[in-house]
C-alpha cells in the first residue's frame, strides 16, 4: 500500500479558522497602538513647536515676535504680531494626525527677547479612543506635559 501525505480539507479549515480569529484580536490591538503612538507624536510636536517659537522670538530673529497656532489637522509656528498677520513665507507646518483633536490655547505668541508668551494656559490633545494628553504653558514661557 502507498501511503499518501497532504492535508485535509478540515485541516485547511482550522488553519484558516486560527488566522481569522488572530487577526480579529491583532488588528484592534494595532489600531489601538497606532493610536496611541499619533498621540505621543503629536504631543512631542507641539511642545517641540512651541520652543522653537518661544527661541526664535529670544534670537529676534528677524526682528519680529514668533508664536504658534495649533488648528485641527496642524501646528504652524509662524513669525509676526499675530496669525493673521504673520508673514507666510516663514511659515513652518507640522501635520497631525486626523485621529488626533485639540482643545484648549490654540495660538501661543512669545515677546521678543525675553521669550514671555501672551497666553497662558494648557492645551489638551485628545485622540478618538479616549487617551489624552495634557500641555500646559506658564508665565515665563516654561513648557511641562
Amino acid at each position: 500500500m502507498k501511503k499518501r501525505s497532504g492535508f485535509t480539507l478540515i485541516e485547511m479549515l482550522l488553519s484558516v479558522a486560527c488566522l481569522a480569529i488572530i487577526s480579529i484580536i491583532a488588528i484592534p490591538v494595532y489600531q489601538s497602538f497606532q493610536v496611541k503612538n499619533d498621540l505621543g507624536i503629536a504631543t512631542n510636536s507641539v511642545v517641540q513647536s512651541l520652543r522653537r517659537a518661544q527661541i526664535l522670538s529670544q534670537a529676534s530673529d528677524g526682528n519680529t515676535t514668533s508664536g504658534v497656532k495649533i488648528q485641527t489637522s496642524s501646528i504652524t509656528v509662524f513669525r509676526g504680531a499675530s496669525y493673521v498677520a504673520r508673514d507666510t513665507t516663514m511659515d513652518e507646518i507640522f501635520e497631525v494626525p486626523t485621529s488626533i483633536t485639540a482643545t484648549g490655547t490654540n495660538e501661543i505668541i512669545f515677546s521678543k527677547i525675553f521669550g514671555l508668551p501672551n497666553a497662558t494656559g494648557t492645551i489638551i490633545l485628545t485622540s478618538y479612543i479616549n487617551d489624552s494628553k495634557t500641555i500646559t504653558i506658564n508665565e515665563k514661557g516654561m513648557v511641562a506635559y
